[in-house]
């Protein structure tokens, strides 16, 4: 996962009130049962010393918010400063979660991925589109209509001759002039907005027109959701249920393409990733993590010298090995809380591991190249 959209979050004030609930709504029970989850939430909140006024924001944005459709998951993260982050999750978390540290907890996040990036879904054919974009999350930020200038579109019927003006080769021009109109304005979008994904809909012709007039910086972001045609009537439903498909297929092959990269990259030499909290650390203190995957670490902990001195620049998985960097260790830290979210700071992607690889003590690196010296230094 692309990890910019975690970055004011990371530079945020804490500590932070962290909470991720099962807030499917497919019951006639659903906000009830969304009460009863919230309450045993918030007096773990409590019990943690969580300040009143975060788990009142938090409560109002979970249950005053917009409710899910169908199974869904919610994240929630305030600080002082009200709530920071409020995403639905493209799948439930098999158990909710409340944390109150220092800096907030983004494993769950990272694992069961926001509903959906900053993306558009364009409805598209020879005629014109209509565009929506959306904010990470799902909220609507923009929506609008492409009509195509150029006309007509369709071939001419009956016994008409070829030649000088023939109306099909006429009809066809038109359709590529549409069609690059409408490429034209998803580019604007892609170079204005930086969606991450376009999602588009539409039949088989006007698909491979769209993706032969699209740039690279468009093309490289469409995908076909393979709905059918632009005015066939498909239900809201079936492009959610569509994209949520896509968002899973491709968190999958994300995985699956951060194991193979992990072991590929212990085996080179020079290595070109690391695992174990000694190495990670390491690694992240010189900003050479390109990927931090995020494995089972369970209760470790890792030291920092403060803020005063740098914060999570500072990250050492003992108290000892900070000591030997000539610092004073200030803060003991959850290992699932601080490795990503220094990861963040550089500027690193994230991806949660499954079973598919183990990486010593839970954690594991890809690098952006071989380190200058030992990541154990």
């Amino acid at each position: 996962m692309n990890s910019t959209r975690f970055r004011e979050l990371a530079t945020a004030t804490g500590p932070f009130a962290t909470i991720y609930i099962d807030d499917s709504h497919n019951t006639e029970d659903a906000a009830h049962t969304m009460e009863l989850r919230w309450r045993a939430l918030r007096e773990e909140l409590e019990s943690a010393g969580a300040d009143a006024a975060v788990v009142e924001s938090i409560g109002d944005a979970l249950l005053d918010g917009t409710p899910a459709v169908g199974p869904s998951g919610r994240a929630v993260i305030a600080g002082p400063d009200g709530v920071l982050l409020d995403q639905h999750l493209i799948r439930p978390p098999v158990t909710s979660v409340a944390r109150y540290s220092p800096v907030p907890y983004l494993v769950p996040l990272v694992e069961h991925g926001t509903s959906a990036p900053r993306h558009v879904i364009a409805a598209v054919d020879h005629a014109g589109a209509d565009i929506e974009l959306f904010e990470a999350g799902g909220s609507s930020l923009m929506r609008e209509s492409v009509e195509g200038e150029g006309y007509p579109i369709h071939h001419a019927a009956g016994a008409e001759s070829p030649g000088y003006g023939d109306p099909q080769q006429r009809s066809d021009e038109q359709n590529r002039k549409n069609i690059r109109q409408i490429a034209d304005r998803l580019t604007a979008i892609v170079d204005s907005d930086n969606p991450e994904l376009v999602f588009a809909i539409g039949e088989l012709s006007s698909m491979s027109d769209l993706r032969s007039a699209a740039p690279e910086r468009l093309a490289e972001r469409l995908v076909d959701l393979q709905l059918g045609a632009r005015d066939s009537g498909i239900a809201d439903d079936d492009v959610r249920k569509a994209v949520t498909t896509e968002l899973e297929l491709r968190q999958n092959r994300t995985m699956a393409d951060a194991a193979e990269s992990l072991q590929a990259g212990l085996g080179h030499r020079p290595a070109l990733a690391v695992e174990g909290l000694t190495a990670v650390c390491g690694a992240l203190r010189n900003g050479e993590v390109e990927t931090l995957i995020i494995g089972d670490l369970g209760d470790a902990t890792v030291f920092d010298g403060g803020d005063a001195a740098g914060g999570l620049a500072t990250i050492a998985p003992t108290a000892e090995n900070l000591s030997e960097l000539g610092l004073a260790p200030e803060r003991t830290l959850r290992a699932d809380e601080a490795l990503p979210v220094a990861a963040v700071l550089t500027g690193a992607d994230l991806v949660r591991i499954d079973e598919r690889v183990a990486p010593r003590d839970g954690i594991g690196a890809v690098l952006r190249y071989a380190p200058r010296t030992s990541a154990d230094d």
